[in-house]
Order: C-alpha cells, then sequence, then structure tokens
C-alpha cells in the first residue's frame, strides 16, 4: 500500500506558476512509475505529465513546455513545476504511483487559472 498526498494548488493569474508537490508514504520501495493526472468539471482525467523510475519523463502536447515533473526518491516526493498557466489547466490535480498491476491515488488539489 502506498499513500499519496498533494500539495501546492491555488488561484493563479494567466501567465502564472505554481509547483505542485506529492508525497509518497508506505511501501515506497516497490514505486516504479509515477505520474500528473487532472479532471476539469464535465470532463474526464486526462493524464499530464509521466516519470519512470529511471527518470524518464513524458507529457502531454498542451503542456509540453510549460510543465516539468520530477521526483525526489530520498524524500519520496513528485514534483510538476507549472509555467505559464493557461484558464483551461484549470483542473482538479491528482498524483499516481504504479506499482506492478496497481496503482495508488492522493485526493487531488486544485489548480485555478484565472484573472
Amino acid at each position: 500500500q502506498v499513500q499519496m498526498v498533494e500539495s501546492g494548488g491555488g488561484l493563479v493569474q494567466p501567465g502564472g506558476s505554481l509547483r505542485l508537490s506529492c508525497a509518497a508514504s508506505g511501501s515506497v520501495f516497490s514505486i516504479s512509475a509515477m505520474a500528473w493526472y487532472r479532471q476539469a468539471p464535465g470532463k474526464q482525467r486526462e493524464s499530464v505529465a509521466y516519470i519512470s523510475s529511471g527518470g524518464g519523463t513524458s507529457y502531454r502536447d498542451s503542456v509540453k513546455g510549460r510543465f516539468t515533473i520530477s521526483r525526489d526518491n530520498a524524500k519520496n516526493m513528485l514534483y510538476l513545476q507549472m509555467n505559464s498557466l493557461k484558464p483551461e489547466d484549470t483542473a482538479v490535480y491528482y498524483c499516481t504511483a504504479f506499482l506492478g498491476k496497481a496503482n495508488y491515488w492522493g485526493q487531488g488539489t486544485q489548480v485555478t487559472v484565472s484573472s
């Protein structure tokens, strides 16, 4: 079992930046890949960024060049640096950890981009 807790969301103006954090606890030694997802009102949850156990990353096209995913295995932390935020980035952001065939989710943190 792994517990994931996100933090760092909030209200930001268009063009601004936020850094999301996700703390993992429990059986963290079994975690392989980690990722960030988001879900906007009335829409399905979608992947945002992915980082493998070896540090390889991938992003959805709409956030490439603006978002950066990183992880600190020594601290059991996952991060998402979000720059040049747009109103369409408004959503609840979730972190997830993959362990074998299972993955574990945090409770989500709200990001609102609005003037």
